[in-house]
């Protein structure tokens, strides 16, 4: 019990430690890749400390880990999207997304939900190790295991759903596989499976990068050139999620 709540402890540490280097390059600006950075860095966090809610001082971390992630979310697609008009060469629209994204990384690195975010997570060594000590952690192991097989059964009945979701698929797929690094000894998902879930969630990605772009193209007569070509990728990279999707059904049985 001991080695686990150190490694754990460890773990969130360092993942702290990445977190005050992503919120000095975002507040540099100079760094395309600090968002994306800090939000890797925010989903193993969240991925670590999922299994263990409602142990003490976890659910008030995961919270402040999930208010950041929001936050930094919109940005972040703004980010994709600039990327995606600079291949098409749109240069002066992505010009534009680029002035965006100087002024929004510097508002993540100011902002009150990372100095909250920090915050909790000062407190945290303190809190875990007490918990430790009074015995509040007896069993974690068992309970890792019992929510990460519950995380592979919704998947499971999800992938063999007539009417499914694509992007609740997408969310199950993100859970499950970010679950399965978190803690590797727990999941019981071998290499090749995570490797099929890695390229799933990259293929629903895509589908699901085309779908907003769509969106954001009915209301933006500057994007209505993009259109033919997004509807055409859009397509393929349907076709593509549902072969990736399939290929996981062997996996997750209904009942593992």
């Amino acid at each position: 019990m001991k080695g686990f709540v150190e490694r754990i402890l460890a773990r969130v540490l360092a993942l702290q430690v990445r977190l005050y280097a992503c919120q000095a390059r975002l507040a540099g600006a100079t760094d395309a890749e600090a968002l994306h950075d800090l939000r890797i860095a925010l989903r193993q966090l969240r991925s670590l400390l999922r299994p263990l809610r409602g142990l003490p001082a976890v659910d008030a971390l995961e919270q402040g880990a999930a208010v950041l992630g929001r936050l930094s979310g919109p940005l972040r697609d703004r980010e994709v999207l600039t990327a995606e008009l600079r291949r098409l060469g749109l240069s002066e629209l992505a010009q534009a997304g680029e002035a965006r994204r100087v002024a929004g990384h510097a508002a993540v690195a100011a902002s009150r939900e990372l100095a909250d975010l920090q915050l909790l997570l000062d407190a945290w060594p303190g809190n875990w190790r007490q918990a430790a000590a009074e015995g509040q952690l007896r069993g974690v192991g068992k309970r890792i295991r019992r929510r990460l097989r519950r995380q592979q059964r919704q998947l499971a009945r999800a992938l063999r759903d007539p009417a499914h979701d694509r992007h609740r698929l997408r969310l199950l797929i993100k859970r499950v596989r970010y679950a399965a690094e978190a803690y590797p000894l727990h999941s019981g998902l071998d290499a090749a499976t995570q490797g099929r879930l890695k390229h799933a969630q990259s293929e629903l990605g895509d589908w699901h990068d085309h779908l907003q772009w769509l969106a954001q193209s009915d209301s933006s007569e500057a994007l209505q050139s993009c259109r033919a070509a997004w509807l055409q990728a859009q397509a393929a990279a349907e076709r593509r999620a549902d072969e990736a999707l399939l290929a996981l059904h062997g996996d997750f049985l209904l009942d593992k």
